[in-house]
């Protein structure tokens, strides 16, 4: 069976993507890989295997165009509304809580917020299917 291991986002600057993965997420720096025209870096952490692998093409300084064909990350805490603050005291604008409900049952609590390059992250609470 295949088995989800990590998911890989562009992004301009190193330090800057470091440092908000580290303070919104709790990611720390797994490996990083240095090669003539491009850096891997790969965070995790304890919860789970899955990492987030970061590539910077050095020399870019454009911004990368997103498009409308990229979805979003996931994450899941244990207490949403509590990360919902501590998100928006570090300055990292979360957006609204939403309650997704279908026929009277709720399905998911969560809100999204935007990396420094502009990709979206969905916080669920965790619980259901959402673990």
């Amino acid at each position: 069976m295949a088995k989800a291991i990590h998911t890989m986002i562009r992004v301009i600057d190193e330090a800057r993507s470091i440092d908000f993965y580290t303070r919104a997420f709790g990611l720390e720096v797994a490996q990083r890989l240095d090669f003539e025209t491009f850096t891997l870096i790969y965070l995790s952490n304890t919860d789970t295997p899955f990492e987030v692998e970061l590539t910077v093409n050095k020399g870019r300084q454009e911004p990368y165009a997103l498009g409308d064909g990229y979805g979003h990350l996931a994450v899941s805490v244990a207490d949403l509304d509590s990360e919902h603050d501590r998100l928006g005291a570090l300055g990292f604008n979360p957006k609204k809580i939403v309650e997704f409900n279908r026929d009277g049952s709720l399905i998911a609590r969560f809100f999204f917020i935007e990396d420094p390059d502009g990709y979206k992250i969905e916080v669920l609470q965790r619980g259901g299917r959402f673990q």
